[in-house]
């Protein structure tokens, strides 16, 4: 392939975008681009519309307006399916066919797939080769479908909750796999709620909520936009009373572990100490991008009630 050709060539893009089901708008005049060598991560709550951009992408489904680009073609194209690499959370692969019939398969469907070796090792399913895919657990099987979408040494990969499932180690290993892929200077689209993992992985970030791009830029911008700090303590109060509370932006409880992001620590810990004599195991530190993905849905949430 023509490496100056392909880096004039925007991967994936989606211009003016709107989608609905029903009464259910998915996406209201969103547009984003891919680049070259690019990871862009795509956040949002559960029914943002990241799986119906995933979708549009892939040519699994037709916009109601704008239009959907994958390398300046129809994503629909033949040629375009070539070069692009996919990763679902839904969807179905025979579960008689062993690990390695699986990516054999796929990977005869491709002009220049990537070596078996090369696609088992990376994927972690070295051993694994003649199991069943009925017979993997569910981390393996994630990684089998990973295997599955890089075997065809695709231009474009688009994963959708790729580490869904899987152990610490397991996903730590396919995030060096997805950097490697990156280093090449191929193009990533990714969907997660591991906030982790959008912020090692990503060069751009894209936060989506109720169908409309809130958010965009860098790890580092997205994280700047969470102005304040977060503190963790064990208290009596209730989350309701906490919310109420000035300066407070958003109250989580987890067992029995509260977590508050605050744009002014010091007053809501004065209250905190003021009020709760049982108050316990406080800790403060500067807010990162799980809180600043906090405070963007939460805002968003606030100006549609």
């Amino acid at each position: 392939m023509n490496v100056t050709a392909f880096a004039k060539q925007v991967p994936a893009q989606l211009s003016g975008i709107s989608k609905r089901f029903g009464k259910t708008v998915a996406l209201n005049n969103v547009s984003l681009a891919i680049q070259p060598g690019q990871l862009v991560a795509l956040l949002g709550p559960n029914g943002a519309g990241k799986t119906t951009a995933v979708r549009l992408l892939l040519g699994l489904t037709r916009a109601d307006a704008g239009t959907a680009s994958v390398f300046g073609l129809d994503p629909r194209e033949p040629r375009n399916r070539m070069r692009t690499g996919a990763m679902l959370q839904v969807g179905k692969v025979p579960e008689t066919l062993r690990v390695r019939e699986h990516i054999e398969l796929f990977r005869s469907y491709y002009a220049d797939p990537l070596p078996l070796a090369e696609v088992m090792d990376a994927a972690g399913l070295n051993g694994l080769e003649h199991r069943l895919f009925g017979e993997l657990s569910g981390g393996q099987k994630q990684r089998l479908l990973f295997a599955l979408a890089i075997c065809g040494n695709p231009d474009l990969l688009i994963l959708d909750e790729p580490t869904v499932g899987l152990d610490v180690d397991s996903r730590r290993g396919i995030w060096e796999e997805i950097r490697r892929f990156v280093g090449k200077g191929r193009s990533v689209l990714l969907t997660t709620h591991y906030l982790e993992e959008a912020d090692s992985l990503a060069d751009r970030i894209i936060v989506l909520d109720h169908g409309r791009i809130i958010a965009e830029g860098t790890p580092g911008e997205i994280k700047g936009r969470a102005s304040g700090k977060r503190i963790r303590c064990i208290t009596a109060f209730a989350v309701e009373a906490l919310r109420a509370l000035p300066f407070v932006t958003s109250v989580t409880r987890e067992g029995s572990t509260t977590q508050i992001l605050t744009s002014n620590s010091e007053a809501v810990v004065r209250e905190l100490l003021a009020r709760d004599g049982s108050l316990s195991n406080l800790e403060v530190t500067s807010a990162g991008l799980e809180e600043a993905f906090l405070t963007l849905t939460h805002n968003t949430h606030t100006e549609v009630a």
